[in-house]
């Protein structure tokens, strides 16, 4: 390996760590209450490291931020691999959106002030529309065939809506848990389907 490659998968390196530190302190104190120094000392580094790997704290929260949706993208695409029905593949979206662990107040409260933040921060805004796309392009993927053009979009918006709800009720320390949040979003998408597209989906 030459310096150059050496140096340069080093500084990856710390680049991860900084990021994966300024997520655990993202959930513990929210997006306002992340500094250089907290994410820093969280990282096992001295003060001033932030500034050369990063040009500076914003750079760092959009890393960040960008890691924690992967999170939850990850979770819905291990839960989609695994199902054999359109259904279970519904079933592996909701699910993926409440997954055990990260379900939790301070997690939550940490998303609704990156939501808060996205009224006047660009990129935070194409982060959040990245996200919601991918949740729109999974659903799709399940009623495609199935439901016509505008009732997909009226459904997946009612899922969409019931999902970001429950994680603000669950920032106010609402005592939810992971599988009653699916069951309670799968009972809404089971109101909003007939018996025979519910058929349709169970399918295949």
């Amino acid at each position: 390996m030459t310096k150059i490659a050496f140096r340069t998968r080093i500084e990856d390196l710390r680049r991860r760590e900084l990021i994966e530190a300024a997520h655990r302190v993202f959930m513990q104190h929210g997006l306002g209450g992340m500094t250089t120094k907290r994410i820093c000392e969280e990282a096992g580094m001295s003060a001033g490291i932030l500034s050369y790997y990063f040009k500076g704290k914003e750079d760092v929260l959009f890393a960040m931020v960008r890691l924690n949706n992967r999170v939850l993208m990850e979770a819905v695409a291990t839960g989609l691999a695994q199902a054999t029905t359109r259904w279970g593949r519904l079933e592996a979206i909701i699910a993926g959106n409440f997954p055990e662990g990260l379900f939790e107040p301070n997690i939550a409260n940490a998303w609704l002030s990156v939501c808060a933040a996205s009224s006047t921060n660009i990129r935070y805004v194409r982060l959040q529309r990245i996200f919601y796309a991918r949740l729109q392009s999974n659903l799709a993927s399940v009623f495609r065939d199935v439901l016509a053009d505008a009732r997909f979009k009226q459904i997946a918006l009612a899922l969409g809506t019931m999902i970001d709800g429950l994680w603000l009720r669950r920032a106010t320390g609402e005592a939810l848990i992971s599988t009653d949040c699916t069951a309670l979003v799968l009972s809404v998408a089971v109101a909003l389907l007939t018996e025979a597209e519910q058929a349709q989906l169970q399918a295949a």
